[in-house]
């Protein structure tokens, strides 16, 4: 098998990871324990996205050279909002929410414009609408996330 098919499983495997344990670490109750484990999970495997991600565009370059972009920009998010919920600067919560769901919007992105022409009803749209629907959905649900934990009242969350 050729080394980037070898790499492409991993990506694949690690994107899986992330998308559902980004999932199970935003349904589950926001302190310290279950939240913190599969947040942490998240990042690990967005690690091994990014890596993996940028791996790929190096490799394939000419073909996937939006991969490194997306990939960049993408894990910034992430290890913003990890690094936020780790070294809780001022404000760290929303800078917490802000960043990871940014990441996941990311992450979101980047499985739909390589499959969303393969899943029905969104098949039916523009290609390139894969590359904004996730933001269009995913903004406004941050914006009403963070808006829940303003104002301190649940500042002091033990995440």
């Amino acid at each position: 098998m050729e080394i980037f098919n070898i790499i492409l499983i991993i990506h694949i495997v690690c994107g899986i990871i992330c998308l559902l344990f980004g999932l199970l670490a935003m349904s589950a109750p926001k302190r310290r324990g279950i939240h913190t484990k599969w947040g942490e999970v998240y990042h690990a495997s967005y690690v091994g996205v990014f890596i993996t991600a940028i791996t790929l565009s190096i490799l394939r370059w000419e073909e996937i050279a939006y991969l490194f972009y997306v990939a960049l920009f993408s894990y910034s998010f992430a290890i913003y909002g990890y690094l936020a919920g780790k070294r809780r600067w001022g404000n760290w919560l929303n800078h917490h929410i802000r960043g990871m769901l940014g990441s996941y919007i990311g992450a979101v992105t980047a499985l739909l414009v390589n499959i969303g022409d393969m899943l029905p009803l969104l098949n039916k749209l523009p290609k390139l609408w894969f590359w904004f629907l996730p933001t269009i959905v995913g903004v406004p649900i941050a914006s009403i996330v963070v808006k829940k934990y303003r104002g301190g009242k649940k500042e002091n969350i033990n995440l």
